[in-house]
């Protein structure tokens, strides 16, 4: 086996931080922002789609999200989905546009949502540890097989180790934002 390849490390880790900035784009935190309906998936014709597949997402207020649906047939399963996705939201049916009016957060449901967010954290170090453990395998596995020496070995480790704590911290700075922007008032 060869050495491990950081370019394709880096990449997965990178993937790890993309996937934790997706989480965090469905919390709410109590001001309207279009990618809080992105994990809202709606019935339509048949088949489950994401919410801006069926209409356009727009925030023409601070505290009220907006969905102009497409195809009137979607109207009801718009709402239903959105009601649906454990967000908390209770949307109202306007024509063709489904309007969803954000509440105001309670200080209770802030620490439960910063506590999701700490969960979505570990995750994605939990995920960025598994790619460094895999990188460490093939470091190993290249010293057995005489492709590598002790010493390129120990260099490709700290290199590994070195990657994996930037995108630990990058994880940490990320939660911390987070969770600040959940918690204020």
């Amino acid at each position: 086996m060869a050495a491990p390849d950081m370019k394709d490390l880096e990449k997965r880790m990178q993937g790890a931080l993309e996937a934790l900035k997706h989480e965090f784009s469905g919390l709410r935190t109590g001001r309207a922002h279009t990618s809080l309906l992105d994990t809202v998936t709606v019935e339509s014709y048949g088949a489950m789609m994401p919410i801006n597949q069926v209409g356009t997402v727009s925030t023409p207020e601070p505290r009220l999200l907006s969905v102009q649906i497409w195809d009137k047939n979607n109207v009801k399963a718009v709402e239903k989905g959105i009601r649906n996705s454990g967000l908390g939201l209770n949307p109202m049916i306007d024509g063709m546009t489904v309007r969803v009016p954000i509440p105001e957060l309670t200080e209770e449901r802030r620490a439960e949502l910063a506590k999701v967010a700490a969960s979505y954290g570990e995750n994605a170090k939990i995920a960025i540890r598994n790619v460094r453990r895999h990188g460490m395998d093939q470091a190993k596995t290249a010293e057995k097989d005489n492709d590598f020496s002790e010493d390129d070995r120990k260099k490709s480790e700290e290199a590994i180790q070195k990657l994996t704590d930037s995108y630990v911290a990058k994880v940490d700075d990320l939660l911390a934002e987070k969770q600040q922007e959940i918690m204020q008032v």
